[in-house]
C-alpha cells in the first residue's frame, strides 16, 4: 500500500501531467493563428519566451544558486535537453507541412516508441500487449500515410514522426536519471539549444506584434508550463500513467483546430487516427488495469 503522503504526492503529479497535455495540446490552434510560416522564426522565437519563462521560475525556486542547479543537471540534463529541442523542432516543422491531426495522432506512438527505447536501453520488459498493440497502431499510421500521399503531406507526417522519436528518447533519460539528478533544468537547456540552432538558421524576421502575443502564449504556456509540470510528474507517475495521461494531447490537439477553425483533417486521417489512437488507449488502460489488480508497488 501508498504510504499517506504519497497518496497526495501521485495525485498532484496526475493533476500537473492533465495540465501538461492540456498546455501542449494547443500548439497547433496557437500556430495556425501566426501569419509567418517559417518554422525556424517560429521555433527561436517561441524557445526565447519559453526559455526566459523557464528561466524566471527556476530562479524564483532557487534564488542565487540557479547558475549551480542548471550546473548540477550535468550531462544527463544536457542530453535530455538536447532531445526536447528536437521535439520542438519537429512539432513546429510537421504543423507547417501537414494538418494538425496528422501530427498529433502520429505523435502519439510515443508511447510505444519510449516502451521500446526502454527495452533496448533500459532492459525494460515489453509487455505482450504492446507488442500487439504496436502492430495495430502501425497499420492505423499506414492509412494516415496513404492519404498524405495523394495530398503532399508526407514530408510532415514523417516531421511528426520525429517528434515522436526525440520524446521517446528524452523520456528514456528522464526515467533513467530523474531519481538522482533534478531535471527541471533541462527544460531551459532545451530552449536554449532551440533558439541559438533557430536564430542561425531564420530568414530576416518578419514576426508581427500579433504574432509575438501568440509566440509568447506559446513560449510560456503551451511549452514552458507544459514541459516543467511534465518534468515534474515524471517523478511521482509511472510511465503506464505518464503514456495514458499524456494522450489528452493528441486527442484534444486536432479538435480545438476543427472546432474552431473548421480544419477538415480528411477520412483516412480520422480513420487511421482513431486505429492509433485506440491501439493507444486500450494498451495504456490494460496497463493501469493490471496495476491497479496487482497493487501501487507493481507499476512499472
Amino acid at each position: 500500500m501508498s504510504s499517506p503522503t504519497a497518496l497526495p504526492a501521485h495525485r498532484r503529479a496526475i493533476l500537473m501531467m492533465i495540465v501538461a497535455a492540456i498546455c501542449w495540446s494547443s500548439g497547433g490552434i496557437l500556430v495556425r493563428q501566426l501569419s509567418i510560416t517559417n518554422a525556424w522564426e517560429i521555433v527561436f522565437w517561441r524557445s526565447v519566451f519559453m526559455a526566459l519563462f523557464v528561466a524566471g521560475v527556476l530562479g524564483v525556486m532557487h534564488g542565487r544558486r540557479l547558475p549551480q542547479a542548471v550546473v548540477a543537471a550535468g550531462k544527463p540534463g544536457l542530453l535530455a535537453g538536447f532531445f526536447l529541442a528536437g521535439t520542438f523542432f519537429f512539432f513546429i516543422a510537421s504543423l507547417t507541412r501537414t494538418t494538425v491531426a496528422n501530427t498529433f495522432v502520429l505523435m502519439s506512438v510515443s508511447p510505444f516508441l519510449a516502451a521500446l527505447a526502454g527495452r533496448l536501453i533500459l532492459r525494460e520488459p515489453v509487455p505482450l500487449r504492446t507488442w500487439l498493440a504496436m502492430a495495430v497502431a502501425f497499420a492505423g499510421v499506414v492509412i494516415m500515410f496513404a492519404d498524405s500521399l495523394d495530398a503532399g503531406r508526407l514530408a510532415g507526417n514523417l516531421l511528426a514522426l520525429g517528434v515522436s522519436c526525440c520524446f521517446a528518447a528524452q523520456v528514456t533519460v528522464l526515467r533513467r536519471f530523474h531519481a538522482t539528478v533534478d531535471m527541471l533544468p533541462q527544460v531551459m537547456i532545451a530552449g536554449v539549444i532551440s533558439l541559438v540552432i533557430a536564430f542561425a538558421l531564420s530568414p530576416p524576421f518578419a514576426a508581427t506584434a500579433r504574432d509575438l502575443a501568440f509566440l509568447a502564449l506559446m513560449g510560456c504556456v503551451q511549452l514552458g508550463t507544459g514541459c516543467l509540470l511534465a518534468t515534474a510528474a515524471s517523478r511521482h507517475l509511472s510511465a503506464t500513467e505518464l503514456g495514458l495521461l499524456a494522450l489528452l494531447e493528441p486527442i484534444a490537439g486536432p479538435l480545438w483546430v476543427w472546432l474552431l477553425m473548421g480544419e477538415d483533417p480528411g477520412a483516412a486521417t480520422l480513420t487511421g487516427g482513431a486505429i492509433v489512437l485506440l491501439a493507444v488507449l486500450a494498451n495504456e488502460a490494460f496497463a493501469a488495469w493490471q496495476a491497479s489488480r496487482r497493487g501501487p508497488a507493481s507499476v512499472n
